[in-house]
Formats: C-alpha cells, structure tokens, sequence
C-alpha cells in the first residue's frame, strides 16, 4: 500500500507523538494487547478502512492494528474532531494513510472518507457508520472485498440495525458500542465528563447554581446528569422513554418536557441520538444567554440549521462558540451544534478510551478468524471477549475479585434447590 496522507501541517508532529506517548501510559489494556498483536501479526496484510475521531487515543489504536500487520488508512468521523498534531504524528512518523485535519468542510469531510475507501479495505472500522453507508450507496463496487467491519457508537448502531431490517447491508458488522466494557464506561464516564469538560472550555462559565438541562436519560445522558450534579447544577431532564423518564426522576432530577425546560434551562446538553430535539420554537421560549451544546454523534439534535438561517445576528466570541441573535436575545452555541466533547474538548479521558478501543482490537480480531462463518448482519461480541477486557483492566489496576467455587457454580446452574 503506497503511504498517501492529507493532514493540516506536518511541523505539528514532534507534539503529536508526545501526545500519543502520553495517551499509550494510559491505555494499559490496548498496549498488553498490541504486545500478543506484534507477537501473533493475526492481521498480516490485512487491508484496514477507519472513520473515527483522529485524536491520540485513536492513534494507539491505529498502531495497535499496525503491529499486527494490518495496512491502515484513516479519516475523521468529524469535520471537528481531528487534533492535527495527532494526524501530524501518524503521517509523518508512523506512515499512516491519514486524511483528516480539524474545521474540514462537509466536502472535504467526504472527499476524506473516499479516500480512505481507494485503499479497497478489507475490515472497515466506523463512528457513526458514515464509511458503511458509502460502501454501500456510491461505491458498491467495493463492497466484494470486505469481509466485514465493527462500529464504535449507538448512533451508527442505530443506522445499521436499519440497514439490516430493510434488507439493504452486505456485510457482517460488530456493534463494539454494545460491549458492556464500552457503553457502561465510554457513554456513561466517558461522556459524562468530557461533554461538560468542552461545554466549560468553550464558555468558563461555572456550573455550580446554573440549572442544566439534559435532553435524554440513556447511558450518555446519565452521565451528564450525574456530573453536572456533582458541579453544584441543578438538572433537569427530558425524556420520551417513559422508563428513563421515571429512573431519572427516582435518581434525583426533574423531568418535564423540553418546552417546559426550555423557560428555565441556562444549559442544555443534547445527548438522545436523534434529529430536532431542540427546534428554534424551543429556543424562543428560552433565556438571554442560554447556553447549547449537542453530545450526541451528529449536528441534528439541536435545529442549528434553522436558528443560524433565522438569526439576526451571528459572530464567534470564543473559539467553537457563537453569539447568536434570535429577536431581542442572544443565545450561544457550542461547536456549531456539533460533538461538544471533541469539537470544543479533547474527547473522552484515555483511561476510558482504553477499553472501548481494546473492544475494537480484540473485535477486529476476533472477525478475522471467523470470517468464513459471518453474515451480513449486526453481531454483539462473545461474551467472554468482554470479560476478557474486563479482566485485563482489573489486572493492571492490580485488583483482584473473588471468583465463584464448585459449589457455587453447581447452585447457579441447578432447579433443583429450594425453600
């Protein structure tokens, strides 16, 4: 594969690589990982398509795969996302195909992920499942070669489940974003510090005494909730689950809609997964000064489209924060409506992202050595391949647990016993 690259600036290297370093020290798992990967090379020439966030925590896991053998070229899963001395350090040091640099225009954001698609991949590893819908609407030709892919977030999840109820996807996919060792930490701690950690930023307001509104009370949205309380916030939530609802109400927070929140919100976090959950009908009920931010994987949550068509005024106060005029008041947004936690932070803590993205090297695995029995369809991960990151985890936090005796195990897996 001949090394081809598209990056900001190449001089942004020598940090890049520092920051990758500093990333590696605490990503423990992934790095016990590449270590069996360079032993085994279980991926030896292997043809890799990535769209994800290039940051550093990305890049260990791009150099995970390398050890393995793997050829890899890489794009950004958002035009906003991408830490250029990162894409830098992986060009120029390491010989990555990498295209991605950050403030990308939706054009090039696109150009990007066909360049990615030239190298004909093998597996593709995808955010959000913007590569797996070009494969399978302007470049089919290529869909022959893959054997199949894994997807990192809900939201690509989501589209892929729909792509296989309409009959429509052509390979097998792995919803990594469905590990436990993923969801239960990389949504819940993970966005739950780092969607707050860019909403403070980007403005420095403080969140103790501010009340901040939560639009959706999954894994993601709880904890924001959580954080947010622990800053001193009074939280309100919105939901339409009425499950969620009730659990977050039994949590601790109110819960109202988001028409009733909006008069009273001074923050408002999006983190549902879906289109309008804050329309420019909301944000004429709100506050002078109210303050939005979009946690989810796409710029849809919040009608940014509409606010900025029907704004009076526009100007950016700070870096990814606008002033928008809507009549007599001004309201700020966040990055554009767009991933509050990687356009205006730097995404989740490594510490996080080493179990979400040993997921991913062990799935990717993992699919390669089965890929003779796998159809086109969305597949959870093995069980055992969870506890497994889960062990790795406890071991170099050197925490030991109980295990289960003979007689315990018997119990479980007996009827028989009773009152």
């Amino acid at each position: 594969m001949q090394h081809k690259f598209k990056v900001k600036n190449l001089s942004l290297a020598s940090q890049g690589e520092l920051n990758i370093y500093f990333s590696a020290e605490q990503m423990p798992v992934l790095q016990l990982i590449k270590k069996k990967f360079q032993r085994k090379k279980p991926l030896r020439n292997v043809r890799i398509g990535m769209a994800l966030h290039v940051t550093k925590e990305t890049a260990n896991l791009v150099l995970a795969l390398k050890a393995a053998g793997a050829k890899i070229a890489i794009a950004s899963c958002n035009p906003l996302s991408t830490q250029d001395d990162v894409a830098a350090a992986l060009a120029k040091k390491h010989k990555i195909n990498v295209f991605a640099w950050k403030h990308e225009t939706k054009k090039e954001y696109y150009e990007n992920l066909h360049r990615v698609l030239d190298f004909r991949p093998e597996i593709t590893i995808d955010d959000g499942c913007d590569l797996v819908t070009l494969l399978h609407t302007e470049r089919k030709e290529l869909l022959s070669n893959v054997l199949f892919g894994t997807e990192e977030t809900t939201t690509g999840v989501i589209r892929l489940k729909a792509m296989e109820k309409d009959n429509r996807l052509r390979y097998a996919v792995f919803a990594v974003n469905d590990n436990a060792t993923k969801h239960l930490f990389d949504n819940y701690y993970g966005t739950g510090q780092s969607a707050l950690d860019g909403v403070i930023r980007a403005t420095n307001v403080l969140i103790a005494g501010k009340t901040v509104v939560v639009a959706g009370y999954g894994d993601c949205g709880k904890g924001i909730a959580k954080n947010a309380k622990g800053l001193g916030a009074n939280v309100i939530v919105c939901e339409v689950n009425p499950l969620r609802a009730l659990q977050a109400r039994m949590d601790g927070f109110s819960v109202m809609p988001m028409k009733e929140a909006a008069k009273i919100g001074d923050i408002f976090i999006t983190a549902t997964g879906n289109t309008d959950v804050i329309t420019l009908a909301e944000i004429r009920r709100m506050k002078n000064n109210a303050i939005l931010a979009n946690a989810g994987h796409f710029d849809v949550e919040i009608d940014v489209e509409t606010l900025y068509k029907r704004a009076r005024k526009v100007r950016t106060v700070r870096p990814c924060l606008d002033e928008v005029w809507i009549g007599r008041k001004k309201i700020y947004v966040c990055a554009k409506g767009r991933l509050v936690n990687l356009a205006c932070a730097e995404g989740h803590p490594s510490e996080v992202m080493d179990l979400s993205f040993a997921g991913q090297a062990l799935a990717v695995e993992y699919g390669y050595l089965n890929r003779d029995k796998l159809e086109p369809r969305v597949y959870k991960l093995p069980k055992e391949l969870d506890m497994e990151i889960a062990n790795l985890k406890l071991q170099v936090m050197r925490i030991k647990i109980d295990k289960l005796t003979r007689k315990q195990k018997e119990y479980l897996s007996s009827w028989h016993h009773g009152t």
